[in-house]
């Protein structure tokens, strides 16, 4: 593992899209290319302007991300899209093409599916009891909408080499194979995510790029904040099960996209499934608070019957 410390000029003069930009992970790699001096494209649908109907009804908006970019010391451009809507990113690729010529980091992290996955008494529905019309609208937001912002965007990630394609998930694709994940459609909606990764890997060897798969921990989330009644600065008081202790602010993942898109080989990772924590054993960067969370491992030993497991030697 190498020591890490925060480079303010790491990625400046690079051009980033995160597209689900708004809030969660979204907002916490928007934030970290920032940290690094980036120019990045937020996108999504919910804007001040109120333009487009999110599957939330919450107050956090792109324009509060890419004003949290610039004041971390990138340049953050809010972009409103709705990335179900192919014509949408057509003219989102046509703006960053006039503007810019060219990508270098793509991130895929649109969801919008958090409410329609129901909370723990609705998971383990059997698919002939599940709601189909949700069922089938998480797999559009989860599948159809990184499709689509591929499609459109990576011919600007390959206009040169060593363009950067990350792809945001829940679950690696070694944990999630042989672990049913909720229901059917979540189950399915998060392993395809992974294999996007894969298979765009392939396609994108050739042309000098790389895609990853990454999958953050147990994130705190400003929507797990709430559901907890906590904030970032007092979530460790929160009434949660003990894995809540191993858990990670939104810039753990982020600076897990810095830490590829700044090494020069980073093709060693194409096409491969991880988490925020594995890449963090590699490069050596830490979360906000110094440390390196890895629940993943955690709830590993958990499932082992590790009777001794502490949450504390996982952070």
């Amino acid at each position: 593992m190498t020591s890490w410390c925060l480079d303010p000029d790491a990625l400046r003069g690079r051009i980033a899209v995160v597209a689900g930009a708004t809030r969660g992970a979204g907002r916490g790699i928007a934030a970290a290319l920032g940290e690094a001096g980036a120019t990045v494209i937020c996108t999504g649908r919910s804007s001040r302007n109120r333009s487009l109907q999110s599957d939330y009804d919450r107050p956090e908006t792109i324009e509060e991300t890419a004003e949290l970019v610039t004041s971390l010391g990138g340049h953050g451009i809010p972009m409103v899209v709705d990335h179900l809507d192919a014509s949408q990113v057509e003219r989102l690729a046509g703006q960053i093409r006039d503007a810019h010529g060219h990508i270098d980091i793509l991130v895929n992290d649109i969801w919008g599916a958090e409410r329609l996955k129901g909370g723990p008494s609705e998971w383990n529905t059997p698919i002939w009891r599940h709601d189909l019309q949700k069922g089938l609208r998480i797999l559009r937001l989860a599948i159809d909408t990184h499709l689509i912002t591929s499609h459109h965007l990576i011919p600007l990630l390959i206009a040169r080499p060593g363009g950067l394609l990350v792809e945001v998930t829940d679950g690696t694709a070694d944990y999630n194979a042989s672990r049913y994940r909720i229901s059917v459609f979540y189950d399915l909606a998060k392993a395809a995510v992974n294999r996007l990764a894969f298979s765009q890997g392939h396609e994108l060897a050739p042309h000098g790029a790389t895609a990853v798969a990454i999958s953050p921990g147990w994130l705190r989330s400003e929507m797990m904040l709430e559901n907890y009644k906590v904030t970032e600065d007092n979530w460790r008081a929160a009434p949660s099960p003990p894995g809540f202790a191993v858990s990670e602010s939104p810039r753990y993942v982020g600076r897990a996209v810095v830490a590829l898109a700044t090494d020069p080989r980073r093709e060693r990772w194409n096409q491969r499934s991880v988490t925020s924590a594995q890449l963090a054993a590699e490069y050596g960067f830490t979360d906000l608070d110094g440390s390196r969370p890895d629940v993943w491992r955690y709830s590993q030993a958990v499932e082992d019957g590790d009777q001794d497991v502490d949450p504390r030697d996982y952070r």
